[in-house]
């Protein structure tokens, strides 16, 4: 008998009752994702660390802790973070990613999208919708998340667009595939920035490239 796959506890925090009401019922015609809360507001959820949730659906412009602040405050405890939100401006996107989220959609994503992003946030993957990864191209790195320093830790040229294009949410296939190397070589450039900058976790070197002003390559030999 092949065994039952593993569940991931998702909860959602809307302050829309109907959009809510449509991401619980998307995720509960999922066998794999249980949603073990819902509510309008992070404080409608606590106590969060007595909660078996591993990935929180989070609107930015909720009552209460919001906006990177809010993202901080979940991350701080252990959930991986998603963003789902209608607006999509660039500074909120890039503030979310630098405080910890793991992966941002858009409202006008489908149902296989949010499922997409769900399991990949729950994998330990980054997930930026399509429409949104522009933003880290275009950020020249100027600005500075929450006063945060721009880190370079000596990154090479090639480290820096491979750590670019897994922010903009590629996998370690498709950022082959994009450079014209191997897989093989595309996690050997990962494992050396994470022993250059100590960040382990796709969400954390999503964050690093944000602080950094990594740019994903705009064309690729």
């Amino acid at each position: 008998m092949t065994p039952a796959a593993a569940q991931t506890n998702v909860a959602v925090v809307e302050d829309h009752p109907l959009f809510r009401a449509v991401l619980v019922d998307v995720l509960r015609q999922t066998a794999d994702l249980r949603v073990v809360a819902a509510g309008a507001s992070i404080d409608e959820l606590e106590p969060l660390d007595e909660r078996p949730v591993d990935v929180v659906l989070f609107d930015l412009h909720v009552p209460g802790k919001a906006g990177a602040e809010g993202v901080r405050y979940l991350t701080d405890r252990g959930k991986a973070v998603l963003v789902v939100s209608a607006f999509a401006d660039r500074d909120d996107v890039l503030d979310a990613i630098a405080a910890g989220a793991s992966g941002y959609l858009t409202k006008d994503s489908d149902g296989p999208d949010l499922v997409r992003a769900v399991r990949d946030v729950a994998a330990g993957r980054s997930h930026v919708c399509p429409t949104l990864a522009g933003y880290f191209i275009h950020d020249d790195g100027r600005r500075r998340p929450r006063g945060e320093r721009r880190e370079a830790h000596d990154l090479t040229e090639r480290e820096r667009e491979v750590l670019g294009l897994l922010a903009s949410g590629e996998t370690d296939q498709e950022i082959a595939s994009m450079l014209g190397i191997s897989v093989r070589t595309v996690r050997s450039h990962l494992d050396r920035i994470r022993a250059k900058t100590g960040r382990r976790r796709r969400a954390e070197l999503t964050r690093l490239a944000v602080e950094s002003g990594c740019d994903p390559p705009t064309e690729t030999s």
